[in-house]
């Protein structure tokens, strides 16, 4: 191997080392999620600066940010760490034809999925379930997936969608910003403190379209997970347009009321996804037909479909 060949490839430590600090932006977080002291973090990233040529981080007495090089290179090098994990775990585990991977949505995964799992499990024991979390759409194949649940449009790039469930959403708060807020009609929202889903930013106008009304959305705080959102939304910060089977039990607390009575049903709904080349993978053709046996038994059970 020639020393440039050499200067190209990086260790795996120093670069686990080095995407950790650009994740946290930390060089002590970076040691305690890897489990190293800080000087030894510092070492393997000074390491990678010397190795490149390049600074990567700019330390500042508040902490450590990425320089604009630096902030390329950890966003090239994210997924191929990913590959060589996914790989690793396989080689570890012996992977065989009787386990699937499987990518899951935070909220409906803890709320709705996982309480139904033991369910799966006791009918195929012989089928291993490892579960990833994941937001949005990404190539199945480079990440070793071979079934995702997705919400939004069945428009996924190289995966087969079937369609699981629609979405009823109402907004929602706590009964202490209800008391404060009197809302008498929707138009009163508008001028109130509304939650916003980052992957959804047309919800809220969607919602006050189906009431006959325009006009541009108050503005407040926007998340990435629902569960955050309902957090948000129990600690009185606002209103949030929440989908209501993914909250039956605050709602059944009244640690959240419904702050207007008009429910809509959501544009996005609910697949799974499967690339076609696993279409008659046995696990994935078996958790389908499992997941869609759920679907109807919750649909005439609680929904009422």
């Amino acid at each position: 191997m020639t020393s440039l060949s050499r200067k190209l490839l990086p260790s795996t430590s120093a670069l686990a080392a080095f995407d950790s600090v650009a994740r946290l932006g930390s060089f002590s977080a970076a040691a305690d999620e890897l489990s190293l002291t800080q000087g030894a973090i510092s070492r393997q990233v000074s390491g990678l600066e010397e190795q490149l040529g390049v600074m990567l981080f700019d330390r500042t007495g508040r902490g450590v940010l990425l320089t604009p090089v630096g902030a390329d290179y950890a966003k090239a090098i994210s997924g191929a760490l990913a590959e060589i994990r996914s790989a690793s775990l396989a080689a570890m585990t012996k992977r065989h034809s009787d386990q699937l991977n499987l990518a899951i949505l935070p909220t409906f995964g803890t709320r709705w999925l996982m309480p139904r799992i033991p369910q799966f499990v006791a009918r195929h024991p012989q089928i291993t379930l490892n579960f990833a979390t994941r937001i949005g759409a990404f190539d199945l194949d480079r990440e070793g997936i071979d079934m995702a649940i997705h919400v939004g449009q069945p428009d996924w790039p190289g995966g087969e969608c079937t369609f699981l469930m629609e979405e009823k959403v109402a907004p929602v708060c706590s009964p202490a910003f209800l008391a404060a807020h009197p809302i008498s009609k929707a138009e009163d929202l508008m001028r109130l403190p509304l939650l916003h889903m980052a992957s959804r930013p047309g919800a809220w106008s969607y919602w006050f379209e189906s009431l006959g009304l325009s006009g541009t959305p108050g503005q407040a705080m926007r998340f990435e997970q629902f569960g955050n959102v309902a957090q948000a939304a129990m600690a009185g910060l606002g209103v949030a347009l929440m989908p209501l089977f993914l909250i039956d039990t605050e709602l059944a607390g009244r640690q959240l009321v419904e702050a207007f009575p008009h429910e809509i049903v959501s544009p996005s709904a609910y697949y799974v996804v499967a690339p076609a080349s696993k279409r008659d993978f046995r696990p994935v053709v078996a958790f389908r037909a499992w997941l869609l046996e759920e679907v109807g038994r919750y649909g005439q059970e609680v929904v009422g479909w």
